[in-house]
């Protein structure tokens, strides 16, 4: 499967669409994200079940900084419109692969239930200091 370009204006629709995303922000004069497009490409390829998509940062600089992306090129795994995973930098091959695994098997009722753990907690915290 290609990877999907996303915009501000299909970005929320496409993490809704999907149960797992993976998105590379990257600029095109980044040379290490140009090195990792070969890579990244590849690897959507052996994954039609995953949607591979890209954020170029210069012409979505909203996203970029909705999502505080200082550094790129910078992954995000988002599944089932949760971000498991944010990091820049450029992952080898075997990394990405393996990465996509551990996303893959996640028990999101788990991932689901620890988040609301801790959102209840910081909302007491919150509710202790003022």
């Amino acid at each position: 499967m290609a990877t999907v370009e996303l915009n501000k204006d299909n970005f929320e629709t496409t993490v809704e669409a999907n149960d797992i995303l993976l998105v590379d922000f990257w600029a095109s004069w980044c040379g290490p994200c140009m090195r990792f497009a070969p890579t990244y490409e590849a690897i959507s390829e052996k994954h039609p079940n995953i949607v591979f998509a890209k954020v170029n940062t210069e012409e979505q600089p909203e996203l970029a900084s909705y999502f505080q992306i200082r550094s790129i090129p910078t992954l995000m795994v988002f599944r089932e419109q949760t971000v498991l995973f944010a990091q820049p930098g450029a992952l080898p091959g075997a990394a990405l692969e393996d990465l996509l695994k551990q996303v893959e098997a996640l028990d999101m009722a788990e991932i689901r239930k620890k988040i609301a753990e801790e959102q209840g907690k910081d909302e007491q915290e919150n509710e202790a200091t003022h």
